[in-house]
């Protein structure tokens, strides 16, 4: 489960998904949703320059647009396609870069606030992400983040590791499939290491249903994160791991045909040290 992100085949998978990928976001609305309320309890004073990590199609810089219209906004997605479709919902109050969260391209201190929105789970180096981020925010200016951490899609995990044992799979192989999501002491470790300030981290859990597991499925991939777990397996092995998979879940979890879908969803606000 240490299987470290492509981040070219997650640029591309999450280009190709940027038309439908609205329709497909649920928690990711809620977390937009609650990233919103965060900010606003932890700011001070409105801020005048604002970066968004991970766009997407621009819903959490809607957001703050409406209640911050006099910032300047700036977003950078990894997926051009995403940038396209952020424009097009912002036009001019919008300036979107194509580029990656680890390396950002804008010089220190260029932002009152940066924020970021169910994006950082899939980054391949967290700590240079998070840096990336200390460094393009000017002294006193603030952090407000939200990402998936350990315990999401736990159900999927926990019934995916039993099918393959029970199929008589590699459990070493099949098992890096799945993404391993970082744990809230891991994060809290990085942060130490950094000149933070007023340090505030929450843990909520959003449930999402699904009718089966192949609803879920194709929901994950539907929003471009299907290839950061290693993508689609073939053959009647894997055929046979789904099977058992889809049984077992359903077995477990299932309530009124219906399956569910755990997220955990950390919260970081911070201010940089002055």
């Amino acid at each position: 489960m240490n299987r470290m992100p492509d981040i070219g085949r997650i640029a591309a998978a999450f280009h190709q998904k940027a038309v439908e990928y609205d329709q497909h976001v649920l928690v990711q609305k809620r977390v937009v949703s609650n990233l919103v309320k965060s900010v606003e309890l932890h700011l001070h004073q409105p801020p005048e320059h604002i970066l968004d990590v991970g766009t997407g199609t621009g819903a959490l810089l809607e957001r703050l647009h409406v209640i911050y219209p006099a910032a300047h906004l700036t977003g950078i997605d990894i997926a051009l396609n995403m940038c396209l479709r952020t424009l097009q919902k912002l036009g001019n109050d919008c300036r979107m870069v194509n580029g990656d969260a680890e390396f950002l391209p804008f010089r220190s201190g260029a932002f009152d606030l940066a924020v970021s929105a169910s994006v950082l789970q899939w980054v391949g180096n967290l700590p240079a992400a998070l840096h990336e981020l200390r460094r393009v925010v000017r002294p006193g200016g603030n952090i407000s983040l939200a990402f998936f951490c350990q315990g999401t899609l736990g159900e999927l995990q926990y019934c995916f590791g039993d099918a393959i044992g029970r199929c008589g799979a590699d459990n070493s192989q099949s098992m890096s499939r799945l993404h391993a999501f970082r744990t809230v002491d891991d994060v809290k470790s990085i942060l130490s290491e950094m000149d933070f300030e007023r340090v505030v981290v929450t843990v909520e859990t959003e449930v999402d249903w699904y009718e089966n597991l192949h609803s879920l499925l194709r929901s994950i991939k539907n929003i471009g994160a299907g290839t950061v777990s290693g993508g689609s397996g073939s053959g009647l092995g894997w055929r046979g791991i789904l099977q058992e998979t889809s049984r077992l879940y359903q077995g477990r979890y299932g309530e009124s045909g219906m399956i569910p879908a755990t997220y955990k969803v950390l919260y970081l606000s911070a201010q940089v040290g002055l």
